[in-house]
C-alpha cells in the first residue's frame, strides 16, 4: 500500500471512529426517555435505536453531507491532514464531555475541530491575519443561528404537543394516559432514532467524502455508496454500545418523565430534526433540539419541574464546544505539521 493510500485509509478508519463515539455519545438522544419512562429495557432500547439509525441510510438525502463536507470550509485549505486533525479534535473534545456526563453536540464537535484545523493550516500557510479565510461565512452564521434556535424549536414544538395531548385526553386518568403512550412511545422513539441517524451519520460521511477529494481519490463532491453504507453502519454499532452516563442526564436529570411526556419530546425532537435534515441541510444538534424538547414537557406541569441547574450547566457546554474543539482541533493540527517536510 503506497503512502497516500495509507494516509486516506487510516483518516477513514479515524472518521468512522469518530462516527461510532458520536453513536455511543448520542445514543442517549433517542432512548433516554424510553428508558427513563421504562417502556423499553436498555438493551431492548439500543437495539432499537440502532435499529432506525441504520434505515436511514435508505431513505434520507446526502444535503446534510454535503453541507459539511463542502459548504463550511474553503476546499482549497483542505488537506488530508487537516481532516486528521479536525478528527482528532473531535474526538478528544466528545471523550471529555462524556467522561463529564455532558450531552454535548458531537456535531458540533466535528465541525469545530474541522474548522480549527483547517484556520491552523491557513495560519501556517498565510499568516494568522488570513486564519478565517479557510471558513465560509455564509454556512457558519446558520449553523451559529442554529446552536441557539434548534433546541428552542424542540422545547416550543414538545411544549405545544403537551398540551394538546392534555386537552385531547382531558377525560382521561394519568394512568390510562400512560398506558395508551406506553404503546406510543414505541413509535415516536423509532422516529427520534431515524432522524438521529439520517443527520448525523451523514456528518461523517461528508468529511470521508472530503479526504477522498482532497487526496484526488475523487474529481468532484460525489458520495460513493460505500461511504454512506459504512458511516450508517458505525454510528448504528456506536449507538449499540449505549453511552449510559449521559442517559442519565437526559432522562433523569433534567426533569421527570412520563410515557405521554416522552412522546411529545421525542416526536418533538425527531419533526425538528428532520426538517432541519430535509429541508434545510444543516448539520443540527440532536443532542441540542432533544434537550430542549425535555425541558419543554416538563415545563408544561410547572417551571420548577425542570433542573434548571442542570439545564444551565448543559447549556454551557453547548456555548463552549465549538470554540473548544476547535482549538483542539488548531492543537492537533500544529503538532502534525511538526512531522511535515
Amino acid at each position: 500500500m503506497d503512502s497516500p493510500l495509507l494516509l486516506v485509509t487510516i483518516i477513514v478508519l479515524v472518521a468512522l471512529v469518530f462516527d461510532f463515539i458520536n453513536g455511543f455519545h448520542d445514543a442517549a438522544n433517542a432512548i433516554a426517555t424510553i428508558v427513563a419512562t421504562r417502556v423499553l429495557t436498555p438493551l431492548q432500547a439500543v437495539l432499537w435505536a440502532a435499529s432506525f439509525n441504520f434505515v436511514a441510510a435508505f431513505v434520507v438525502g446526502t444535503g446534510v453531507a454535503t453541507t459539511v463536507g463542502s459548504g463550511m470550509i474553503d476546499l482549497r485549505y483542505v488537506t488530508p491532514y487537516v481532516i486528521l486533525a479536525g478528527l482528532l479534535g473531535a474526538i478528544s473534545w466528545d471523550l471529555i464531555t462524556w467522561w463529564f456526563r455532558l450531552p454535548t453536540s458531537s456535531s458540533h464537535a466535528l465541525i469545530g475541530g474541522y474548522a480549527g484545523a483547517a484556520m491552523a493550516h491557513v495560519t501556517h500557510l498565510r499568516g494568522l491575519n488570513h486564519c478565517f479565510d479557510a471558513v465560509i461565512g455564509s454556512a457558519w452564521t446558520k449553523t451559529a443561528i442554529f446552536i441557539f434556535l434548534a433546541p428552542l424549536i424542540g422545547m416550543v414544538l414538545a411544549y405545544t404537543l403537551m398540551l394538546a395531548v392534555y386537552w385531547f385526553f382531558r377525560g382521561s386518568s394519568p394512568l390510562q394516559m400512560d398506558r395508551y403512550f406506553r404503546r406510543l412511545q414505541l413509535a415516536s422513539s423509532a422516529l427520534l432514532s431515524f432522524s438521529h441517524g439520517g443527520n448525523d451519520a451523514q456528518k461523517t460521511a461528508g468529511i470521508i467524502t472530503g479526504v477522498l477529494v482532497a487526496s484526488g481519490m475523487l474529481k468532484k463532491f460525489e458520495m460513493p455508496q460505500w461511504v454512506i453504507f459504512a458511516a450508517y453502519g458505525a454510528i448504528s454499532l456506536g449507538t449499540l454500545s449505549g453511552g449510559w452516563r449521559i442517559v442519565h442526564t437526559m432522562g433523569s436529570r433534567l426533569t421527570r418523565l412520563k410515557p405521554r411526556s416522552g412522546f411529545c419530546a421525542e416526536t418533538a425532537a425527531a419533526i425538528s430534526i428532520l426538517f432541519a435534515t430535509e429541508y434545510a441541510h444543516l448539520p443540527i444538534s440532536t443532542t441540542h433540539v432533544t434537550a430542549g424538547a425535555i425541558v419543554g414537557v416538563g415545563s408544561v406541569q410547572r417551571f420548577k419541574a425542570v433542573r434548571w441547574g442542570v439545564a444551565t450547566s448543559i447549556l454551557w457546554a453547548w456555548i463552549i464546544t465549538i470554540p473548544a474543539s476547535a482549538s483542539v482541533g488548531w492543537l492537533s493540527m500544529l503538532f502534525i505539521q511538526l512531522f511535515l517536510p
